[in-house]
């Protein structure tokens, strides 16, 4: 494809069927008649890392003729997913996936596998119909790590969460994920139909398993019967994915207007790399993933445990420490040697120490690649989205990796400071004394902890729920709060220098 720009006399072409031979010869498109693709897949959570991912893998199959019964019906379960709702339904489904190379080059396409969007709250009744339909042979899910309402200290099912209790009640409407995919293997057992595959996509260890263990759970209070069944008969397979996705900015938006001659209400943005990883283990079929590229394996795990403890603890490991120093983008923290060097340390000195054989695998290129893909500047990812969320976050990427290393005898010193950069960042004011905006499911509880820290240094540890007995652990502790310490005397890059030098003698 080359990237000759579109005339700048032609007019944006808006992303709609009828409209898609007008685009500019450099914008990809599908080839594939749209009008034979029925629906098979049925997503939760039409997000952009969906749109990248999931659904550009789909639509790859689509354009090799293959997969045309494997279309993708969208579902927006809460109130702020109108939005894409409307937007994508004004556009037939379409949107365009703009990836952005290192060098400047971008490389649009309009994908063409999401043939229908639902928002749940207009119409739950049809919603739970598609769900029941049994052309829809699998259900996937992009919810968020927190959305699988998992006790961070039991692991168990969360029942008392409001966002449930509602549909916990008899003769419930569904509101929520857990109540609509429910829903849907009850009409099918009670029709005789087979069940749908579930299949979750989100940043979660065993993703697949925590999926099996909370729709169950959630079950086995509404109807036991149905919990033996889906026990018995659904698959949840465990899947690893990757490919960076930064929130599409209205830049984005204007440029892809103005290069290539594309008015889209909502096109998404990433980075060239992707990578899927999936347990082939359907109930019902699955499309042909592994003719574009996905690993189809026995065992996930391996990978899984790479990308989690490599790649998603590095963004932890850089964006509190590169927003208190004052960086704003993953980029720009990671054209400076000296955080280059302090991701590369904890990567190889304590996150890859604690991870099983990865069949296949270079680590050592895997680390550097990383790296490389951070420092992508056209991807502008925000180091503010990198640090939303932390508390379903640091539990599940960096907290394992601590407990494995004080376990072995391992080093913990990096990983330790970065949760102290954590509770520096949770006060809520930079080094130059702004505001931070902390975005979090538990905003209220994580703050009020850090601003506990100046009478009592191990506040923000002693939350159980996100780092167990760490507190207790006096190795960390005492790490923690020298961490913590030198991050209000000296600073974050004062602070990441002299921690070079602590954590090499």
């Amino acid at each position: 494809m080359t990237t000759t720009p579109a005339p700048s006399s032609s007019a944006p072409t808006r992303l709609h069927t009828d409209g898609l031979g007008a685009l500019a010869p450099v914008v990809g498109r599908p080839a594939y008649d749209r009008s034979k693709v029925t629906t098979g897949i049925v997503h939760f959570g039409v997000g952009g890392f969906h749109r990248a991912h999931q659904a550009m893998y789909v639509d790859q199959l689509m354009e090799q003729g293959e997969a045309l019964d494997w279309g993708i019906c969208g579902v927006g379960a809460l109130p702020h997913d109108r939005r894409i709702v409307d937007t994508l339904r004004a556009q037939d489904g379409l949107y365009t996936l703009v990836v952005k190379h290192p060098d400047g080059h971008r490389e649009p396409r309009v994908i063409g596998s999401i043939v229908e969007m639902m928002f749940a709250p207009d119409d739950p009744q049809a919603v739970v119909d598609r769900l029941a339909d049994p052309a829809t042979r699998i259900v996937s899910l992009t919810i968020t790590e927190g959305g699988y309402l998992v006790n961070q200290v039991t692991g168990e099912f969360d029942a008392s969460d409001p966002s449930i209790r509602a549909d916990l009640e008899e003769g419930a409407v569904p509101r929520s994920v857990f109540g609509y995919v429910v829903a849907g293997l009850a009409a099918r057992r009670a029709a005789g139909q087979g069940p749908f595959t579930v299949m979750s996509c989100d940043n979660l260890p065993g993703n697949g398993d925590v999926a099996r263990r909370m729709m169950t759970a959630f079950a086995r209070l509404k109807d036991p019967d149905l919990a033996d069944w889906m026990d018995e008969h659904v698959q949840f397979p465990n899947c690893m994915v990757d490919r960076i996705t930064p929130v599409t900015a209205p830049e984005d938006i204007e440029r892809l207007a103005d290069e290539f001659g594309v008015e889209d209400g909502w096109p998404v943005v990433c980075e060239p790399f992707t990578q899927w990883v999936l347990e082939d283990h359907f109930t019902d079929g699955r499309p042909p993933f592994e003719h574009v590229g996905v690993q189809l394996v026995d065992d996930v795990v391996p990978y899984e445990l790479m990308k989690l403890r490599l790649l998603n603890a590095s963004h932890q490991a850089l964006c509190y420490l590169g927003y208190l120093s004052g960086y704003r983008y993953a980029h720009e923290v990671c054209q400076d040697p000296l955080f280059v060097d302090f991701l590369l340390a904890y990567m190889e000195r304590e996150g890859s120490p604690t991870l099983p054989e990865v069949p296949g695998v270079d680590l050592d290129a895997y680390r550097h690649q990383l790296i490389g893909r951070f420092a992508n500047p056209e991807v502008r990812d925000t180091l503010a989205r990198l640090c939303a969320e932390s508390s379903d976050r640091i539990p599940k990427w960096l907290v394992p990796v601590i407990n494995a290393n004080l376990g072995s005898g391992g080093e913990i010193e990096r990983s330790a400071l970065v949760v102290a950069s954590w509770a520096r960042y949770a006060e809520g004011v930079d080094e130059q004394g702004e505001p931070i905006e902390v975005v979090d499911r538990i905003k209220d509880r994580v703050m009020a902890a850090a601003a506990r820290q100046g009478d009592d240094p191990l506040a923000f540890l002693r939350d159980q729920d996100l780092f167990g007995g760490l507190a207790d652990d006096p190795r960390f502790a005492q790490v923690f709060t020298d961490a913590l310490s030198a991050l209000h005397e000296k600073g974050a890059r004062e602070t990441l220098q002299s921690w070079s030098t602590r954590v090499s003698t």
